[in-house]
């Protein structure tokens, strides 16, 4: 068995939530400088493995924890439990226009982003007309942006990333956004990104993209882990409690 590109163990996340905040010095002195709060816990001991070289898909409904732990995959949040082992090199694109400064050109923000990923500005410069190509926004490479649309900015954000070839690609919705034929491209790139031997971890929405294209899935639920497995049992699982949900 070869080893897993991630492990995550026993991982918890919470957050402050004040239902009375001390907003002025005022607010302070009448309730004695108490603030009125409570834990919040996104995540609560999710434990979970991801071979290497496969593909694998983050499900569950809004509010379930999978953009709180994709934050900690990517180290943008620090769990308060727990840990997380990457097993080789991590890239992650998250949400729409990160690591892109939106009045620099599309061009400059190829090296802007391709270098926060980790690579240097020759091989940036190798890879250039590749990445370019692929994001299929050559006629507004040179203009900032800021004037981009969001298919297009997740079109040469993902562009880039894919083309850092990290040992692990970590992407929340990529293939929501864009016409049938980048969604084409983007799951052919995901297949050879994985025949290659790295890994891919898939945040969607859609169902059929996990059952197509994931070898094993995580459900997350209110901040605890449900099912993990095999994606086609994953799915069964979540469907049923979708199905049982509606007749409530």
């Amino acid at each position: 068995m070869s080893e897993p590109a991630v492990v995550v163990e026993n991982l918890s996340k919470k957050f402050r939530l004040y239902k009375e905040r001390n907003n002025s010095l005022k607010a302070a002195v009448m309730r004695g400088r108490k603030e009125v709060a409570e834990d919040f816990w996104a995540l609560r001991d999710v434990s979970f493995e991801v071979p290497a070289g496969s593909t694998f898909g983050l499900i569950g409904r809004n509010g379930s924890g999978k953009s709180t732990l994709l934050k900690c995959l990517a180290k943008i949040l620090y769990p308060d439990g727990g840990s997380i082992t990457m097993n080789g090199k991590a890239a992650s694109m998250l949400e729409v226009g990160s690591g892109f400064h939106p009045e620099l050109s599309g061009r400059e923000n190829i090296f802007l982003n391709g270098s926060i990923l980790g690579m240097s500005k020759k091989d940036i410069a190798g890879r250039l007309d590749e990445i370019i190509d692929f994001s299929g926004v050559e006629k507004f490479i040179d203009q900032p942006v800021k004037n981009y649309s969001s298919g297009m900015y997740v079109r040469l954000g993902f562009s880039v990333a894919i083309h850092v070839k990290p040992d692990i690609l970590v992407v929340d919705e990529v293939l929501s956004v864009g016409d049938a034929a980048f969604k084409a491209k983007s799951k052919q790139k995901f297949l050879e990104f994985t025949e290659s031997g790295r890994t891919v971890i898939l945040v969607t929405h859609s169902m059929s993209e996990v059952k197509n294209m994931c070898d094993n899935a995580a459900w997350l639920n209110n901040g605890t882990l449900s099912a993990y497995g095999d994606s086609k049992s994953v799915l069964a699982a979540y469907a049923a409690d979708i199905a049982e949900g509606d007749k409530r």
